[in-house]
């Protein structure tokens, strides 16, 4: 282990930093000075939901109220399907949509998009359209319909010309389209009149399994994109490589193929160009601009429960770069390093979260560091030049499997710090449920089953997982505030079950998911009792603050309540499960929604203390962001549209939150 990037902090150094560097941007973010943007999904190229701003504080937050509401008319509810059909099928049920966007502020507008990919352009002041673009989709065949959101790039050799400024998104159905930051018309220099068919290349594939659902990086005169594969169909799905295109021309600069080093795609279709059924990055890529690197999450290689086919532990054949973060050289394209944080994923344990980009204070020294959350709450904490972790990972050996024509890594690797966000709290004799009959009916669910502790291989017999492949922490990425060097996480705690199932006997399960070509289709499950309540105790969320120098847990807070996910009186559960992330200000705040519930939140950094809530006319899967208009007003923003998997109705409000104009400066 490299010693100069571990160890305690030299602390008085570095209390001095923190408070010089608080105040200087408190000074900044003073009513009347520039706008203060959110220029990017994360407010920054590298991710962190961090805005340097302190009009709202500890003290005044609780007199926050809702500024503006915007509506776009673009949801809408659950579809059932033929009887027994598949989840995906394009005949089959369709979920709900999900409003998952976080807007960008950029050029003095507001931009976001709607789960049908149109895109809005609001007034950041009063959240009136100054236009609206429709790349019209046909979403008739799409299961989840969902864009977190939109990019931004200002052409310095343009100034004053039409798309000077430009407006990137990706679509459901597979394009990648820019716009007039000024008007919404599209960028007609870009690809053919605008837009790019991201489809060209990958081979045969249905419309439904592939497309783009998080927004493009930029990194200087490119546009870098990954798309979403639709988990768990076939063991030939469109792959996913990664593709670099000029922000002015749309022209093809660089791809990256996430094979093996010095293996070639192998091409079975007419017009395929990159390899089937590799792992996709689904999730956000972060850039670095000053090192001219790109950053990407993977996923899995497909199918997510079983990867017999996908080549050997020699090598890892289409398993080595799956469920890592790789780091890409921007001018090129080619590997600069890769950091695996699971091997031979069988789990659906890809690497959902953005992976975000910091400085390190470590023993005097300032590092170039780089968080990467997971699905099973572990947090990597890495040197963004080398990939070296910060501190020690150790290979701990796993359970192994038996399924016939399955492999399994031996070991997989551990974070020595920080610790594990979700320690292990899954057994007989702690099932939990209201009441006894539950409880009962969970103990005989969980005696039944395989559990070995986290990394519990899939079995025929249904084994246990925890955390389930929607745990730890997800795509919704964390919050870092720099001048406190503290990471806030959000993290589910619920367990799964996965059952693996002959092909043979797969036509009495009509809800498995089919991964044809393997021998098995699969039915990844919540762990439940019979009456649909998690047989883990509470909390099932929590809000979780981790000290970057020392990777020492700060705090712990149950985050939401069962208020809106089960009938009173039974309103009192602490910690329900959600999605989206947490955004950070310069004052000491963190904005979160991120539960079941339809509250928005603020706590305090520095201790966990909830100071302020406000209840939204829907639940919430986005994470918020924040701004400083011209009239020198900060506002909050958060999507509240729910989720394809709540239980209630979707919706397509974006609430602003600011404190009152007449005394705005009260604390």
């Amino acid at each position: 282990m490299n010693p100069s990037i571990t160890g305690e902090p030299n602390d008085l150094p570095r209390r001095a930093a923190l408070f010089i560097g608080t105040a200087v941007l408190i000074m900044l973010a003073l009513p009347g000075q520039a706008e203060t943007g959110w220029g990017s999904y994360g407010a920054s190229p590298g991710g962190g939901h961090y805005a340097p701003l302190a009009e709202i504080t500890p003290g005044n937050v609780n007199q926050l109220e809702v500024a503006w509401q915007h509506r776009s008319g673009d949801f809408r509810p659950a579809r059932k399907g033929r009887e027994g059909a598949v989840f995906g099928d394009v005949d089959g049920p369709r979920p709900q949509s999900s409003f998952q966007a976080t807007p960008i502020f950029a050029n003095g507008s507001l931009y976001y998009c709607t789960p049908f990919n149109r895109v809005f352009a609001l007034d950041p002041e009063t959240g009136e359209e100054r236009w609206v673009y429709d790349p019209v989709v046909n979403t008739e065949p799409v299961a989840l319909t969902n864009c977190r959101g939109v990019s931004s790039w200002i052409d310095p050799q343009a100034t004053g010309k039409h798309c000077e400024h430009r407006i990137f998104t990706g679509t459901l159905d597979g394009r990648l389209i820019a716009l007039d930051g000024a008007s919404g018309k599209p960028c007609e220099d870009f690809g053919d009149w605008g837009e790019i068919d991201l489809r060209e290349g990958l081979g045969n594939h249905l419309v439904h399994e592939y497309g783009i659902t998080s927004p493009p990086a930029i990194l200087g005169d490119l546009v870098i994109t990954g798309a979403m594969v639709l988990d768990n169909r076939r063991i030939d799905e469109p792959g996913g490589v990664v593709r670099a295109f000029n922000v002015r021309t749309g022209e093809l600069v660089w791809f990256w193929d996430p094979l093996p080093p010095g293996t070639e795609a192998k091409l079975v279709d007419s017009g395929q160009r990159y390899q089937k059924g590799t792992t996709n990055v689904w999730s956000i890529i972060s850039v670095d601009t000053e090192r001219n690197l790109v950053f990407v999450p993977t996923g899995n290689a497909t199918p997510d429960y079983y990867g017999g086919q996908r080549g050997g532990p020699g090598d890892q054949g289409l398993d080595f770069y799956s469920s890592s973060v790789v780091a890409l050289d921007g001018a090129t394209g080619k590997v600069v390093w890769h950091f695996q944080a699971v091997h031979h994923d069988l789990w659906d344990y890809d690497t959902p979260s953005q992976p975000t980009l910091y400085n390190s204070v470590s023993q005097g020294r300032e590092v170039a560091a780089l968080a990467q959350p997971t699905k099973m709450g572990h947090l990597f904490l890495l040197n963004r030049e080398t990939g070296y972790p910060l501190f020690p990972v150790v290979e701990r050996a796993v359970a192994q499997g038996d399924v016939p024509g399955e492999y399994y890594s031996p070991t997989q690797p551990f974070p020595t710090l920080p610790a594990t966000l979700n320690p292990e709290r899954v057994a007989v004799d702690t099932a939990w449920g209201i009441t006894p009959w539950e409880r009962w009916a969970c103990e005989d669910i969980i005696a039944s089953a395989r559990w070995e502790g986290i990394f519990t291989p899939p079995s025929l017999q249904g084994s246990i997982t925890y955390p389930f492949q929607g745990g730890g922490n997800n795509w919704g990425s964390p919050a870092v505030d720099p001048q406190r060097q503290i990471i806030i996480l959000r993290t589910n705690h619920l367990a799964g079950i996965i059952r693996l199932i002959p092909q043979a006997q797969c036509d009495e399960h009509p809800n498995a998911h089919p991964q044809k070509g393997t021998p098995y289709c699969v039915t990844p499950d919540v762990l439940l009792s019979p009456w649909g309540l998690p047989c883990t105790a509470p909390p099932w969320n929590t809000l979780d603050a981790i000290d970057l120098a020392t990777g020492a847990k700060l705090w712990s807070v149950p985050l939401g309540t069962t208020r809106d996910m089960a009938p009173f009186p039974f309103w009192y559960f602490k910690g329900t499960p959600g999605i989206g992330g947490p955004a950070v200000t310069a004052s000491g705040l963190v904005f979160i929604a991120g539960s079941g519930d339809h509250f928005f939140r603020a706590f305090d950094t520095s201790n966990g203390q909830e100071l302020w809530k406000s209840r939204m006319p829907a639940g919430s899967a986005a994470s918020p962001m924040s701004y400083q208009a011209a009239n020198g007003r900060q506002y909050v923003v958060i999507a509240a549209g729910s989720h394809w998997s709540a239980p209630e109705g979707a919706a397509d409000y974006l609430v602003a939150y600011a404190l009152p104009q007449a005394d705005n400066r009260n604390d």
